[in-house]
Formats: structure tokens, C-alpha cells, sequence
């Protein structure tokens, strides 16, 4: 469908006409430029002192009129489509201490790998939102800040390491960690950020004690899901004899204290079935919003204007210097 953008600019239509009846013609005043070759220039076709030739004149008339029809902004507007609009803001705090090294998931895979595989599947689902990434051991750091480029952060979740953030596991830093960033980000609303922490053992780091940083979080309007990693100890499928370092009250606190909820995930499945859980509780508040591609019209007739104005300053047109020549 044709649009036009700015229709008020066809007003100036008219504007060469209303100068020519308005205005008087300009009369030399005071010393006059001597030109040696004033004979030459008079001898050129096209040159003249006079009235304008008619095919100038319609040269002019044609770049004025599209001049006019490059300023009125002529675009096609294609059919609309939807187009996802930030909605929800999830941090997700990962926990790479060295216990996320242990083999005790189905497969053989390490508690990091099946994390990364899972989380970064949940991550590429939540189109219209934005994801954050913390990592945390020893020490907590922002891998990720909050971004709608969710390609991005499941590309650094995939390159996260164990013990690349220290070997211990800092649970009350991370959260501290959050909410320093959420407090400095002027864009933020209370109530509209989550947080998903993932870890396999118990806080035995930091300066923050977790409980402490769960009310912090409540007081902001901070929501922590949190996710306990590793197996329950069930035996041989899993082949390490389960997670015992897991502190499972204190992770059930957190939830509580800032109204989100605590979940086990001791395979890939059970993992699988958290994220969607999470995806049901939070789906993405953005209303549905529509977009109509545009493709500007305008350097068409711009361009020819341009061109044509090249032969309208030199005076002649190649149809007219032809009909002279014959």
C-alpha cells in the first residue's frame, strides 16, 4: 500500500509560480563584472538574455515536481507483522563452583553441562524478554547483562567453566550481585525482574549471608526461583551416589522470603520440567504489538531531479541540441 509520509509539503507547489508573479525582476546595481569573453558566452546554444527557452522551462517545471514528490516522502507499506516487545526481565544466576564438575547426571554429563544444555533451550524460548547472566563461585560476575539479544547470553552460558568464578559457592554475593545491578538500572520497575539461581551445594563464601540477601530481595520486589542441581542419591543411574552438599532449607527460604518457589532437578527431564514450570509462572507481560515494514520511495525522484539538473545548469537539452543540429 502506498503511504504518503508528509502530504502537507505538496503546499510548496505552487511557490516557483507565486515568486515569479510576485516578485520584481532583479536590476543590476552598482559595478557591473567585465567579462572578456562576454562574446563567447553569448555565442553558446542555450545561452540567452532574454526569457527562458520553453524546453527549459518544462526541464524546470519536471525537477520542481519532483523535488515536491521526493519531499512528501512517498513509501510502501507492507503487510503488518507482530514483533515481540520486551516483556519480562530474567537474571539467571548459574553456579560454576567445582562440585558443577561432578558426573552424577544421566549420561555421564557434569552438572554444568546439563545445566548449560537446559537453561540455554529455556533462554532462545523467551523471545520479547530480557536475559541477564550471572556466574557465581567463589566470587559472583556479571557474564550478561539484562538484553533482548538472547543468542548472546546462551553463547556465554555454552562457554561458562567450572571454577572460572573461584571453587567455592558464594549463594548470598550472587543475590547481593542482582540487586546491584537491578539498582543502578533506571529502566526497572518493581516487580517486573525474576531471578533463577541454579546451584548444587551450599553457601560457604561471600560476605552476604543468603537469608539476609533474600530479604534485600523481597524489599525490592526481587522474585528468586531457585533450583537445586545434582542427583537425590538415587544410586547407579547416575553413578556418584548423590548430591549431600545440597542445602536444600536454606534455597526453600529464599523462595519463600521473595515469593517465588524452590525446585529439584535431579536429571536433564527434571530440568526440563522446571524451566517450563517457570515459563507458566512467568509468562511474558508485553502486550502484542504489530509492525508494518516501510520502504522509503523518496531517493527515486531525488535522484532524478538531480541528474535531470545537470543539463538544466548547462543550458541545453540532447533532444533540443539535436533538433539544432538538423
Amino acid at each position: 500500500m502506498i503511504h504518503i509520509a508528509w502530504p502537507w509539503m505538496a503546499l510548496l507547489l505552487p511557490l516557483p509560480w507565486l515568486v515569479a508573479r510576485t516578485m520584481p525582476v532583479a536590476q543590476p546595481r552598482g559595478a557591473a563584472v567585465f567579462l572578456p569573453f562576454a562574446d563567447l558566452v553569448a555565442d553558446v546554444p542555450g545561452v540567452t538574455t532574454g526569457r527562458l527557452p520553453r524546453m527549459r522551462k518544462l526541464l524546470f517545471a519536471l525537477i520542481w515536481l519532483l523535488l515536491i514528490l521526493a519531499a512528501i516522502r512517498p513509501q510502501w507499506l507492507g503487510d503488518p507483522i507482530p514483533v515481540a516487545q520486551t516483556g519480562r526481565r530474567i537474571l539467571l544466576a548459574v553456579d560454576v563452583s567445582g562440585s558443577m564438575a561432578t558426573k552424577d547426571m544421566a549420561g555421564g554429563a557434569t552438572r554444568l553441562q546439563v545445566v548449560q544444555k537446559v537453561a540455554g533451550d529455556f533462554i532462545r524460548h523467551r523471545q520479547g524478554d530480557q536475559v541477564g547472566l550471572i556466574l557465581f563461585g567463589t566470587r559472583p560476575y556479571v557474564q550478561a547483562p539484562l538484553t533482548t539479544d538472547l543468542i548472546t547470553v546462551d553463547r556465554f552460558l555454552d562457554e561458562a567453566m567450572v571454577g572460572v568464578a573461584g571453587q567455592q559457592t558464594a549463594i548470598g554475593d550472587a543475590i547481593g550481585l542482582a540487586l546491584k545491578r537491578l539498582a543502578a538500572d533506571p529502566a526497572r520497575r518493581k516487580g517486573d525482574t525474576i531471578l533463577i539461581l541454579l546451584t548444587d551445594g551450599r553457601n560457604d563464601a561471600g560476605a552476604m549471608p543468603p537469608i539476609e540477601a533474600a530479604k534485600l530481595a523481597a524489599d525490592a520486589g526481587l522474585r528468586i526461583y531457585t533450583i537445586g542441581v545434582g542427583s537425590d542419591g538415587g544410586g547407579g543411574f547416575f553413578g556418584m551416589g548423590g548430591n549431600s552438599d545440597l542445602d536444600e532449607h536454606t534455597l526453600r527460604a529464599i523462595a519463600r522470603i521473595t515469593g517465588g518457589e524452590y525446585f529439584r532437578a535431579t536429571d536433564e527431564q527434571a530440568l526440563e520440567r522446571v524451566y517450563a514450570r517457570i515459563d507458566k509462572l512467568e509468562p511474558s507481560a508485553a502486550d502484542k504489538q504489530w509492525y508494518r515494514p516501510r520502504d522509503e520511495w523518496f531517493p527515486w525522484p531525488l535522484g532524478l531531479a538531480l541528474l535531470l539538473s545537470v543539463p538544466a545548469m548547462l543550458g541545453f537539452l540532447p533532444a533540443a541540441q539535436g533538433r539544432r543540429l538538423a
